[in-house]
């Protein structure tokens, strides 16, 4: 009987977990970005908790604002600055459809070999503009209707956001608590690895976050810089928007190819140039260097393991595989090489060592 009990209480723990995780489902997403948030900059909430004299308190509030300045402030910018841009955009396709390419630059004939056949491309396009405008119509209803459902996908993205970084300020406050909890229900679990395990979460989430935010932060100032000399208007706008945009593979392009063709519109050919180049080996470039080295360093895993996670967690979970890919893969190559590492090394008779022969 009391078998019975204890299994019929194990059951009705296992029916409240569930209903508990049922009840969370729909905040998985902001309760996951504020945990990353917080874990990304924990090593300042005791730094500020001993200047305030132990008020944990108000060390989470300092940091929940910060994170909110330095979240919201770009956002409000970006969004303000944005309409203007898409206006712009806009603008430029009518011109591009009322009156087609400019007139083909002289020097793009002296270029040696390849001039004149470069010149009959730029005429062909521009020829053929009107038709190709033209043949876009029947989808620009499909298109509206596609802008609108992203529309209403990037406003709820918001709300999560908002309330991630509502919910950050408890993860910075109850932090030690919960991780206490996490430790000793893995304890519970798997025994003495639970802390091996915990830093290796820990350890591969927070080279991750450096590697993502350290590469997006380097790849917005390099777009700032080149878009600056360039003379592209709203530089700023279009560095947070690279910033943004580096956080997914191949974002960045979407920021200074249309830059550079919109200075070919306006005939800075030299500059346009400047741009593609800077863009291509600069901009993009430093995204195969930095963030390699990053995710990789005072780390153990192979660095195709994470980065394979790092992609494969897009693709298979969306935005938040950017940091559970890397994760799971980290477990799962730890997990096999413990497995593997206890076959190669099996336990010792327990009875002693056997007698040597008469």
């Amino acid at each position: 009987m009391p078998t019975n009990d204890r299994l019929l209480l194990q059951i009705l723990i296992l029916a409240l977990l569930g209903a508990s995780l049922w009840v969370l489902a729909p905040f998985w997403s902001a309760l996951f970005w504020a945990a990353v948030l917080a874990f990304a900059s924990w090593p300042l909430m005791p730094l500020l908790t001993r200047l305030l004299k132990g008020r944990e308190n108000a060390a989470a509030t300092i940091l929940t604002l910060g994170w909110m300045l330095l979240v919201a402030v770009p956002l409000v910018i970006l969004g303000f600055n944005l309409a203007d841009h898409i206006r712009d955009a806009m603008n430029l396709v009518k011109d591009l459809q009322l009156r087609g390419l400019p007139t083909a630059p002289s020097w793009l004939d002296d270029v040696p070999v390849l001039g004149p056949r470069l010149v009959d491309l730029w005429n062909t396009i521009d020829q053929q503009g009107a038709a190709f405008f033209a043949s876009l119509k029947p989808y620009m209803g499909q298109v509206g209707n596609w802008l609108l459902a992203r529309s209403a996908q990037i406003g709820g993205g918001v709300l999560e956001l908002a309330l991630s970084l509502v919910l950050v300020f408890f993860f910075y406050r109850d932090g030690p608590r919960m991780a206490t909890l996490v430790r000793s229900g893995l304890q519970r679990l798997i025994g003495d690895r639970a802390d091996h395990y915990l830093e290796l979460v820990a350890g591969t989430v927070q080279r991750v976050v450096n590697g993502v935010i350290g590469t997006a932060a380097a790849q917005a100032a390099l777009a700032l810089i080149g878009l600056w000399i360039a003379g592209v208007p709203g530089a700023l706008v279009l560095a947070l928007l690279t910033f943004g945009l580096s956080l997914i593979p191949m974002g960045p392009p979407l920021v200074w190819i249309p830059a550079t063709a919109w200075l070919v519109w306006k005939g800075d050919y030299g500059l346009a140039i400047f741009l593609a180049i800077w863009g291509t080996f600069v901009i993009s470039g430093v995204d195969n260097v930095l963030k390699p080295y990053l995710i990789s360093r005072g780390g153990n895993l192979p660095l195709v393991v994470v980065l394979l996670g790092v992609f494969g967690g897009l693709v298979a979970f969306g935005f938040m595989g950017l940091f559970l890919g890397p994760t799971l893969l980290a477990l799962a190559y730890s997990l096999v090489g413990d497995w593997i590492a206890q076959g190669q090394n099996p336990p010792q008779n327990p009875s002693g060592p056997e007698p040597p022969p008469v």
